[in-house]
């Protein structure tokens, strides 16, 4: 089999999607498991977009060891030079430059003529030379860009130094047979380029990444990048667990395969979904709650007889297991542990602790607990770092004909107890007004998001919000059988982003590119 590697760029090109912003700790933990995935190269963010991208990429640098660890940058000397300061302590670096190289980009974005984005490239990756021994090219637009001038582009980036020159579908605009033959033909007609790799970026927004990707692959493609879950931006990027489960799947067709850890799929798609605050949709391929789900009678039937008849992937693959997780009140501590390594987690004494008090709670609430529970019980424990605020109670009065009225108490980080009430418009603006007057802490609500974790009605509710001050926004996440209690929850721990952001290094941005 043909091996293909993988570019995740979760950390980078998923970090762009509006409203997600990862702190360093966060990027650490994603590329983490990352790595445990089996993730080839790891693309940790844009470095000339601020101090803090650039210690953000320091921290995972530090711990990552077998990935490549890949900065970001376009083809200008302040871009290479601060991916060299953000790369300095990682044991295997890539430096990524990027042009763009369509006549649209060429004429309204760069105002430069073809003769002078083949001599900006040639000049980037020679000085990224002087740093670096494997530099990746990205024709940025190579889907719009005239075949014969991606040809001499390719040939420009292989004679400069290249190691790996990438043709993406920025825009998400080809079809899988145009951009195929895009690639036959470049690998047909460009001298040297059996020395360098061939890579491919697709884009979704036709609803149509991960075919392209295998069409791209299908003709000659070593590397593919992408994101999990295919987050990114606009439409978000290519699945990397969709194209790699194809190429298992279906080896017979592309005799080509991945050497990621199928079975860190979930998990990671789980991590990275409860980071970034983007859920992944129930239809989702691969990672989705119904992927291995099935109601009808005839499928039902079809299952008990032989599985192969509706699942063409096992659920073990991936890191999921088909059968329910029951457990309750009467469960011991020792049985609760032993499902938890099943289920791929390894908790310290202290957190075990934690884990099972927060469980014995929950099954009192709670007829049976299933696995969707237990893995909320475990996203949901206590994070790393500073904790600025933490709810302490939470009390309620409303009515049809009342007044919304909450009172909430908090603990702080010093151990201080602050207390405070308020009435709202409704049960949930009266608990976050309470809030907001206990923390001394105001924020605009930008988003609010309800959904259910498990079935039934004793369910798991799980709850998002986005606040939004000043130029920073941030994220919080709650989890409870009372969905007023999950809603707070959120508000609390978005508060405590606002706050710890604020005492670390400014971020200027992203900027967008493929």
């Amino acid at each position: 089999m043909r091996k293909i590697y993988v570019l995740d760029t979760t950390l980078r090109d998923g970090e762009q999607s509006p409203g997600v912003s990862l702190t360093a700790q966060e990027k650490v933990e994603i590329a983490l498991q990352l790595e445990r995935l089996g993730i080839d190269r790891i693309e940790a963010g844009f470095p000339i977009t601020s101090k803090g991208e650039i210690a953000s990429i320091q921290a995972v640098a530090k711990v990552i060891k077998q990935a490549t660890l890949v900065a970001f940058s376009r083809s200008k000397e302040q871009d290479i030079d601060a991916a060299r300061e953000a790369l300095k302590g990682a044991e295997d670096a890539c430096l990524h430059i990027f042009l763009a190289t369509s006549p649209i980009h060429r004429e309204y974005k760069l105002k430069m003529s073809k003769e002078k984005v083949l001599d900006t490239l040639e000049a980037a990756i020679q000085y990224g030379r002087k740093y670096f021994s494997k530099i990746e090219f990205s024709a940025e637009d190579a889907s719009r860009t005239e075949v014969e001038f991606l040809c001499q582009v390719t040939e420009r980036a292989i004679k400069a130094g290249a190691t790996i020159v990438n043709l993406p579908d920025t825009v998400g605009f080809a079809t899988p047979d145009m951009f195929g033959q895009m690639f036959k033909t470049i690998r047909e007609n460009v001298t040297g380029i059996e020395r360098i790799q061939l890579s491919t970026h697709c884009h979704d927004d036709l609803g149509m990444a991960t075919a392209n990707t295998l069409a791209a692959i299908a003709n000659g493609v070593e590397q593919f990048e992408g994101t999990i879950n295919g987050i990114g931006e606009r439409a978000g990027n290519t699945a990397v667990e969709e194209v790699a489960l194809a190429l298992e799947t279906r080896s017979d067709v592309y005799q080509a395969k991945t050497s990621m850890v199928l079975h860190e799929v979930y998990q990671t798609s789980r991590m990275v979904s409860k980071l970034t605050g983007m859920l992944v949709p129930g239809n989702k391929a691969i990672v989705g709650a119904n992927a291995f789900a099935h109601e009808s009678g005839i499928h039902q039937d079809g299952m008990l007889k032989n599985r192969a008849t509706y699942e063409i992937i096992t659920p073990a693959t991936i890191g999921v297991t088909s059968s329910k997780l029951v457990l309750g009140k009467h469960s011991g501590r020792h049985a609760f542990k032993e499902r938890l390594i099943d289920m791929g987690y390894h908790l310290d004494e202290e957190q075990l602790n934690t884990a099972f008090a927060k469980f014995k709670e929950l099954a009192d609430r709670k007829k049976e607990i299933v696995t969707e529970d237990i893995r909320a019980l475990i996203d949901e424990r206590a994070k790393e770092g500073p904790v600025p605020f933490q709810l302490d109670q939470l009390h309620i009065s409303f009515g049809n004909h009342s007044i919304p009225t909450a009172s909430v108490r908090l603990l702080t980080e010093q151990g201080d107890v602050m207390e405070d009430c308020a009435i709202g418009g409704g049960t949930i603006d009266a608990v976050y007004r309470a809030i907001e007057k206990a923390t001394g802490f105001s924020a605009e609500l930008e988003d609010y998001q309800i959904h259910s974790v498990t079935q039934g009605k004793d369910a798991l509710g799980e709850v998002h919000v986005i606040l939004h001050q000043g130029d920073m926004s941030s994220r919080g996440r709650g989890v409870s059988t009372d969905i007023i209690e999950a809603s707070a929850k959120a508000y609390v721990e978005a508060i405590n982003r606002l706050v710890v952001r604020q005492r670390e290094p400014e971020r200027d941005g992203n900027i967008s590119l493929h």
